[in-house]
């Protein structure tokens, strides 16, 4: 599934979208058909049920749900901190990171019935990119695996961590290189599929092995592209020429300041 947003232009200053679903015999078909406006009331946040959760963020914060039979509920409301990332486990229970902690929302014994706990707090970094938009916290995509660990990827400080339960977070996925993850996935073998992005705005899947993860702490290891070395030894003897030019012209200057003395 996914959203197609698009922006009308100055002169009229509106917006649309539309929803697309890309079925599993590759036909591809709209849920929702071109609509002005931005998508509201919908998401790709789902249990096995079918059942749509989404965070309304305002002052007093909203976790809703809607179900198959499009009845629309509210399940959790506050004052939170910024929350930035929502996922869902198949049996409903909701996993969300507010500013640098991560909360879980569990269904309750009735169907609009919902209890919040906090699994873990302080899971984020401060870095100076971020503290300029008045966050000091790192973490992206949210993701569990079949024995309902958490795993966040954390983006400013290149790194994966686990949260079992009852137990502190721990680093299972390292990246020294310009590959960034930014979210994941389990298959039902146990492997971890991550998904990746570069300063060159490029993308992609790599898998994690079941037997990867078992062991200890991961170090990523990543081919750069050809083009990208390009770049960078382009850029860098740009620079480097510029410096010289610039010494060169100094002592131009000094010499013909010489001169006139």
């Amino acid at each position: 599934y996914g959203e197609h947003l698009w922006y009308n232009g100055e002169s009229k200053d509106t917006w649309g979208h539309y929803v697309w679903c890309l079925k599993s015999n590759r036909d591809l078909v709209k849920e929702i058909n071109p609509t002005e406006g931005f998508l509201t009331n919908y998401s790709f946040i789902r249990d096995s049920l079918g059942n749509m959760y989404w965070v309304e963020g305002f002052t007093t914060s909203k976790i809703m749900k809607k179900t198959k039979n499009g009845e629309i509920i509210k399940i959790a409301e506050g004052k939170f901190g910024f929350i930035g990332w929502l996922t869902c486990t198949k049996n409903g229970s909701l996993y969300f990171t507010e500013s640098n902690k991560l909360r879980r929302v569990l269904p309750g014994g009735k169907s609009d019935s919902y209890r919040m706990e906090t699994l873990a707090e302080n899971i984020g970094s401060r870095s100076p990119d971020l503290s300029i938009m008045g966050r000091n916290y790192d973490s992206y995509g949210i993701w569990t695996d079949a024995a309902d660990n958490v795993y966040l990827a954390m983006i400013d400080s290149k790194k994966v961590i686990r949260i079992r339960p009852d137990a502190k977070p721990e680093t299972i996925l390292t990246s020294s290189s310009l590959w960034t993850i930014c979210s994941g996935i389990f298959d039902n073998n146990g492997n971890m599929w991550v998904l990746e992005n570069s300063p060159t705005n490029e993308v992609r899947a790599r898998k994690i092995t079941k037997e990867d993860l078992t062991g200890n702490k991961t170090t990523a290891r990543f081919t750069i592209k050809p083009h990208f070395l390009i770049t960078v030894f382009t850029l860098a003897g740009i620079i480097l020429l510029f410096f010289i030019a610039k010494i060169y012209l100094n002592k131009r200057k000094q010499t013909l300041h010489n001169l006139a003395i």
